[in-house]
C-alpha cells in the first residue's frame, strides 16, 4: 500500500535571530535544488529524502548558531588572528632570504619558493606542515571531507550521523559544492589584487608611483603587458587628427608613453640577461651623492639610525649618545622651568624640588659622559669641563648649562674625519640616501641618449613633469635660478592684516638674464611647502619651513627673524644639488617664484590640520609569531598589533632597538591621542558588533548573493586574461605604495616602507601560500569554537602524510643519532 502524503512542515528557526534566518534557509534551499535535487527527482518522487537532509543541515546549523554565541569572539580576532598572520609572513620572508641566499637563477622562482615556503614552515611549526593540502588538489578535497566529516559528527544527532547515504550526500555539499570554491576564490592572486584596488579605490594612481613600480619590478609579465597596453595606446594617439591647443597635450601624453615604454624595455633586458643592478651596492661607487648636512641628520629619525650605527662601529658613539642626551635635557629642563613659572603664579611652591630634579639629571648626564669614570668617556676640552664641574657644584643647573660643550661635541662629529666626513664614503650613508628617497638610479645612466632618471620616478629628459605640466619649463641645465627675500612688509586687507615678503629673482642663461620681484604671504609659502612635500616625500626629511605664531605676528623683530629663516629655506631650496636629486621640483619652484598671484594647491582647512604624527627628536627567527612581544604592550591591544605587524612587514627587529623604542612611544602617542585610555574597550566593543546578528546577517547575504546572484547558481567566472592579471597586479602596487602615509616613511625610511609594501603584496601573488593562509585561518576558527574537541591533535593528523614533514623527521632524526650513540 501506498502511504498517504503529509504535508511536510519546516521549523524556519535556526540562530533565533531572523535577519540571520531568512538569507540562511534561503542559501540551504538553493544548495538543495542546484545539488540533490536536479537529479534526485530522476529516481523519485518521494520527499522524505530530501526532507531528512534538510532537517540534518538545519540541526547542525542549530547547533553551530548555540556553539558560536558560547564562544568568546575577542582573543582569535585580535591575538591569533594576528599572530597567524603574521608567522606566514615571517615563514615568506625567510623563505626569501634562504633563495636570495642560494642565488640560483636557472630554477623556476615561483616553484623553488613555495617549496622553500613550506620548507620554512615545518621548521618553525614542528609539528605540521600543510604543503599537500595547499599543492595537491586531490589531497585538499580529502582533507576537507574529512573535516566535514568530524564536524557532521559534533553537530549531528548520533542516529543522522549513523545514516551514511545522508551524511555523504552532506559531506559533499558542503566541501565540494561550498567550501572549496570559497577557499578557491580567496586563494586567487587576482581576486585578491582587485580586492585591493577595490578597497583604495578613491586613490587615485600617482605617476611617479607607477613609474617607481615599473623599475623596481622583477616580473616580466607584468613589464611586457604594461609595454604592450602603452603601445597600443601610444597607437591610438598618432591615429588622431588634432590641432591648436589639443596637440601639445597629445604630444606629451605620446612622449609620456615613449617613455614607458623605454623603462619597460630596458628593465626586461636587463632581466632577462641576470644582469640585475643593487642600487645601493652601485651607487656606492658610482658618481656623486647627495649631501645632507650633519644638522639635518641629527633630528630626522631616519637618517639618524644609520649615523648612529655608524658612530657605534667607529667607537663614537658616546660623542653622538651626548649630544642626543643634551637635546633632551634641554627640552625637559625648559618644561620643568616653565611647569614651575606657572605654579608660582598660582601660588604653589615646589621649587626645591623641581630644582633638585633638574640638578640629578644635569650631574647624571655629566656623570655617565663627562667625568673620570665615564666609560666610554667624551673626550673634550679639560677647561669646559672643569667649569661645568663647578657650575653644577655653586649654581642651580639651567637649560643652557651643556650648551657650550654640546656644540664643541658637534663640531669634532663635524670636522673629525672619523666621523662624519668618512659617514659620507660609507656604504650606511648610501643606505641612508636610500631610505630618505634622495639616492639616484644610475640604472639608465648607461643608455644611448644620455638621459637620466632621478630614484623617485621622474625622469631627466624631455617629460621630467607629471603629465600636466610637461610643457612649460624649461628643461636646460645652464639656467641659473637665484632668490632671496629682499624686504618685509605688513598689509591691510579689509581689515585683515598680515605681512608679506618681496622676494627678488634673477634667472640667467646662455642669452639672456632677468630679473623681477614677486610677493607672497607666509601662508603661500606654506601652502607651496605642503605641495611639493606631498609629491616629493624626500623633502619633508631636508626642507624645514618656519613654524607659525598665533600672537604677536606682527612684530617687527619676528618678522625680521621669519624674513631670516624663510631665505634660508629658500637658499636651501635653490641649491643644485636640490634640483638634481628631484628634476621635476622645478616647475614648482618657477610657478612659486613667477611675478603672478600664487595659486594655492592647499585649502584653508587643510593649511590649518597639524601632521598625523609629530615628529619627535627625542627574537628568535625560527619561531612562531607569538604573544607578548615588550614590556608594557601585551595588555594594550592595538599597540602589540602595529608593533607586531610592524616587525614583520618592514623588519624592524633588524633594526637598532633606539628605533624600535622610538616607533614603539610614537605608536603609544598616537594610540592614546586618537582613542585616548579606553582603547581595548572599544575594540572590545568593536568585536561585538562584528558578530552581531545584523553583521552575521549582512556576510550571509553577501555569500548568498556571490554565489547565487539572483537566485541563479553562479557559473565559474573565466579566468582572465594574462596581460589583464598582471597589469591588475601593477595597479595594485601603485595603488599601495601611493596610500602609504608620509608619515610612515619619515619614521622607518621610505627604502624600507617601499620594500615591507611590496614583500607583502608579493606573498598574495601565489595561489598555494594564500591557501595556506586560509587553511591556518579556517584551523584557528574552528580550534576556537570548538575548545573541547581537541581540533589541534585531529589537524596534526590530517596534515601528518606531509613530504615536507616526514623529511624534516628524517633529518631530525639524522642530526640527534650521533649524539644518542655517543650515550
Amino acid at each position: 500500500m501506498k502511504r498517504e502524503a503529509r504535508p511536510i512542515k519546516i521549523d524556519r528557526r535556526l540562530t533565533g535571530a531572523n535577519i540571520i534566518d531568512e538569507p540562511l534557509q534561503q542559501v540551504i534551499q538553493f544548495s538543495l535544488r542546484d545539488y540533490v535535487q536536479y537529479w534526485y527527482y530522476t529516481l523519485s518522487d518521494d520527499e522524505s529524502f530530501l526532507l531528512e537532509i534538510r532537517q540534518a543541515l538545519q540541526y547542525a546549523l542549530v547547533q553551530f548558531s548555540a556553539r558560536s554565541k558560547e564562544t568568546d569572539w575577542q582573543p582569535y580576532f585580535t591575538t591569533r588572528l594576528v599572530d597567524d598572520f603574521g608567522t606566514h609572513l615571517r615563514v615568506f620572508r625567510k623563505a626569501q632570504q634562504r633563495i636570495a641566499e642560494k642565488g640560483d637563477q636557472m630554477k623556476d622562482q615561483a616553484e623553488e619558493l613555495v617549496d622553500t615556503f613550506f620548507e620554512v614552515e615545518v621548521e618553525m611549526e614542528k609539528e605540521v606542515c600543510r604543503d599537500l593540502v595547499c599543492t595537491s588538489p586531490k589531497d585538499e578535497e580529502g582533507f576537507l571531507r574529512d573535516l566535514c566529516e568530524v564536524l557532521l559528527y559534533i553537530l549531528l544527532p548520533p542516529g543522522d550521523f549513523q545514516n551514511k547515504i545522508m551524511r555523504y550526500f552532506v559531506r559533499e555539499i558542503l566541501s565540494r559544492g561550498i567550501l572549496l570554491p570559497l577557499i578557491n576564490q580567496l586563494s586567487d592572486p587576482d581576486y585578491i589584487n582587485q580586492y585591493v584596488i577595490w578597497m583604495i579605490r578613491d586613490s587615485n594612481c600617482n605617476y611617479e608611483a607607477f613609474m617607481n613600480i615599473i623599475k623596481l619590478s622583477d616580473n616580466i609579465g607584468e613589464l611586457e603587458a604594461v609595454k604592450d597596453k602603452a603601445s597600443e595606446e601610444l597607437q591610438y594617439l598618432r591615429s588622431l587628427d588634432t590641432a591648436g591647443d589639443d596637440i601639445n597635450t597629445i604630444k606629451n601624453q605620446i612622449n609620456s608613453l615613449l617613455y614607458v615604454i623605454k623603462v619597460c624595455d630596458s628593465r626586461i633586458q636587463r632581466l632577462q640577461s641576470g644582469k640585475e643592478i643593487d642600487t645601493v651596492k652601485l651607487a656606492a661607487n658610482f658618481g656623486k651623492l647627495c649631501t645632507v648636512p650633519l644638522d639635518h641628520i641629527l633630528v630626522d629619525n631616519v637618517a639618524l639610525q644609520f649615523f648612529m650605527d655608524y658612530m657605534q662601529q667607529t667607537g663614537g658613539q658616546a660623542h653622538l649618545f651626548f649630544w642626543m642626551t643634551v637635546e633632551g635635557y634641554r627640552v625637559t629642563a625648559q618644561q620643568q622651568l616653565e611647569v614651575l613659572q606657572s605654579r608660582q603664579k598660582d601660588g604653589k611652591h615646589q621649587t626645591n624640588q623641581t630644582k633638585g630634579l633638574l640638578r640629578a639629571a644635569a650631574v647624571g648626564v655629566y656623570e655617565q659622559y663627562l667625568s673620570e669614570k665615564a666609560s666610554p668617556r667624551v673626550n673634550i676640552d679639560d677647561n669646559l669641563v672643569a667649569k661645568l664641574a663647578e657650575t653644577l657644584n655653586h649654581e642651580d643647573p639651567t637649560p643652557e648649562i651643556f650648551d657650550d660643550i654640546q656644540r664643541k661635541v658637534y663640531e669634532l662629529m663635524l670636522r673629525d674625519e672619523r666621523f662624519y666626513p668618512s659617514f659620507k664614503q660609507n656604504v650606511l650613508y648610501v643606505r641612508m640616501l636610500a631610505e630618505l628617497d634622495m639616492l639616484k638610479d644610475p640604472s639608465f645612466r648607461g643608455s644611448d641618449d644620455g638621459e637620466g632618471e632621478s630614484f623617485n620616478g621622474s625622469p631627466t629628459g624631455s617629460i621630467n613633469l607629471s603629465l600636466d605640466d610637461l610643457s612649460n619649463v624649461p628643461s636646460d641645465e645652464t639656467v641659473q635660478l637665484h632668490a632671496y627675500i629682499s624686504d618685509t612688509g605688513v598689509c591691510n586687507d579689509h581689515g585683515k592684516t598680515y605681512a608679506l615678503y618681496a622676494i627678488t629673482v634673477h634667472r640667467r642663461n646662455q642669452n639672456s638674464e632677468e630679473t623681477w620681484k614677486t610677493y607672497r604671504r607666509y601662508s603661500d609659502f606654506h601652502d607651496f611647502h605642503m605641495r611639493i612635500t606631498e609629491q616629493f616625500e624626500n623633502l619633508a626629511n631636508i626642507l624645514k619651513l618656519p613654524g607659525k605664531k598665533t600672537f604677536n605676528n606682527m612684530d617687527r623683530e619676528f618678522l625680521e627673524k621669519r624674513k631670516k629663516d624663510l631665505n634660508a629655506y629658500l637658499q636651501l631650496l635653490l641649491n643644485p644639488e636640490m634640483m638634481k636629486a628631484s628634476p621635476a621640483l622645478a616647475h614648482y619652484v618657477y610657478d612659486f617664484l613667477e611675478n603672478k598671484a600664487y595659486s594655492k594647491g592647499k585649502g584653508d582647512f587643510a593649511r590649518k590640520v597639524p601632521p598625523l604624527i609629530q615628529k619627535t627628536y627625542s627574537d628568535p627567527d625560527h619561531c612562531r609569531v607569538a604573544a607578548p612581544i615588550d614590556d608594557n604592550v601585551d595588555d594594550n591591544i592595538p599597540l602589540r598589533v602595529m608593533l607586531l605587524l610592524m616587525d614583520e612587514v618592514f623588519d624592524l627587529k633588524e633594526r637598532n632597538q633606539w628605533l624600535r623604542r622610538n616607533i614603539k612611544n610614537l605608536l603609544q602617542q598616537l594610540i592614546r591621542a586618537t582613542y585616548g585610555d579606553t582603547i581595548n574597550r572599544k575594540i572590545v566593543d568593536h568585536v561585538d558588533w562584528m558578530t552581531s546578528p545584523e553583521q552575521v546577517a549582512d556576510a550571509v547575504k553577501r555569500f548568498r548573493d556571490a554565489f547565487w546572484p539572483n537566485g541563479i547558481l553562479a557559473e565559474t567566472v573565466p579566468r582572465r586574461d594574462k596581460a589583464i592579471r598582471m597589469r591588475t597586479r601593477v595597479a595594485g602596487k601603485t595603488k599601495l605604495l601611493e596610500v602609504m602615509p608620509d608619515e610612515l616613511k619619515h619614521i622607518i625610511g621610505a627604502e624600507t616602507t617601499r620594500k615591507g609594501i611590496l614583500r607583502v603584496f608579493e606573498m598574495f601573488q601565489h595561489t598555494q601560500l594564500n591557501k595556506r593562509m586560509v587553511y591556518v585561518f579556517l584551523e584557528r576558527f574552528l580550534e576556537t569554537l570548538f575548545p573541547q574537541n581537541k581540533f589541534h591533535e585531529l589537524f596534526n593528523k590530517l596534515h601528518s602524510r606531509s613530504k615536507q614533514m616526514q623529511r624534516y623527521k628524517q633529518r631530525l632524526h639524522t642530526t640527534q643519532a650521533p649524539s644518542l650513540q655517543k650515550r
